[in-house]
């Protein structure tokens, strides 16, 4: 994974986009689920009916956060809560591209808005070694996937396309590039890491003035 430095949210703010009132309804509803609710299993719950509602249409997303990148996938930050309960990231995947085995500390959403991605749990062996818990699990547009360090959230991820990019939005429950994680080798060692955003502007959910 790469390691940025953390976008600072008083970031400079891209353009209003035709379609950006469904991620403003999106981010206006999971904050009023986590101001309703500490209850884990109920966020995600919740969380996940209300993600692939937004996910169901694709007509909402800026340009400029699915361009993807010919050397690494790449992570921009769409919204971060203005108290870091939660943060929403598209992730964007050229053909072949996909993360290290990984952690995330956080409860976590996962859904696919265009092409097709793999899933690959791992859980910890007796001797601290990993190993994958099944096989891989494909996740096609419009399908959520749940996380919950409570339940096992080390996996890792890439676009099971071959002959184009695919484009998923992440929730996580804190402002994920910000949280201090960790990728893992097979035989369980760490290495830490921040993930950061590769986003230099973000979208302007609060600008009404294409409505009128």
């Amino acid at each position: 994974m790469a390691t940025l430095a953390p976008l600072p949210i008083a970031a400079a703010v891209a353009p209003p986009h035709a379609g950006i009132a469904r991620l403003r309804g999106f981010v206006t509803s999971l904050a009023e689920l986590v101001s309703a609710t500490r209850n884990e299993a109920e966020v995600l719950e919740s969380g996940a009916k209300l993600l692939a509602r937004l996910i169901a249409q694709d007509d909402w997303l800026p340009p400029a956060f699915a361009i993807p990148h010919p050397e690494r996938y790449q992570q921009y930050l769409l919204h971060c809560d203005s108290r870091e309960r939660f943060s929403v990231v598209s992730f964007v995947w050229a053909p072949g591209q996909g993360t290290p085995i990984h952690d995330h500390r956080v409860w976590g959403l996962v859904g696919v808005l265009r092409g097709a991605e793999t899933s690959e749990r791992f859980v910890r062996q007796g001797d601290g070694s990993l190993k994958p818990d099944g096989p891989a699990q494909l996740l096609r547009a419009g399908e959520v996937e749940v996380l919950s360090p409570r339940t096992g959230d080390i996996h890792r991820v890439g676009n099971a396309r071959s002959d184009g990019p695919s484009v998923s939005i992440h929730v996580y429950g804190g402002n994920i590039g910000a949280v201090e994680r960790a990728t893992y080798a097979l035989d369980g060692t760490a290495k830490r890491f921040v993930s950061g955003y590769a986003s230099t502007v973000l979208p302007n959910l609060w600008d009404r003035s294409q409505t009128l």
